[in-house]
């Protein structure tokens, strides 16, 4: 297992539909900024103009390299149609060394 200072990061994003949530998911693994999206649909309730929304949503669990970062939250937050969509993004402290390796490579084609 290989422990802090991996350089990977995984990114977090809801969005309001399943086919939004494909078309990001898709697009960040072809332009390897992701080695791998997962989609979860999820129930969020949330405070957005001063009212409370409980929607359903797709939650994406973005998986990347931390200097691919910035391009994957730019290229999110182009895509998305929510005018402020959730873009946060948790380190990776540790995980399987093969694993991490293998998202090294997808992110980092050449």
């Amino acid at each position: 297992m290989t422990g802090a200072g991996t350089g990977r990061s995984m990114v977090l994003t809801a969005c309001g539909s399943p086919e939004e949530a494909d078309h990001i998911a898709s697009a960040l693994v072809e332009w390897r900024l992701a080695a791998c999206v997962q989609k979860l649909r999820i129930d969020s309730t949330y405070l957005w103009e001063g009212r409370v929304h409980d929607e359903p949503e797709v939650l994406l669990l973005i998986k990347t390299s931390d200097d691919r970062l910035a391009e994957l939250i730019d290229t999110v937050r182009s895509l998305h149609s929510y005018d402020l969509p959730e873009i946060i993004a948790v380190p990776v402290s540790g995980g399987d060394a093969a694993y991490l390796e293998w998202m090294g490579r997808m992110t980092h084609p050449d």
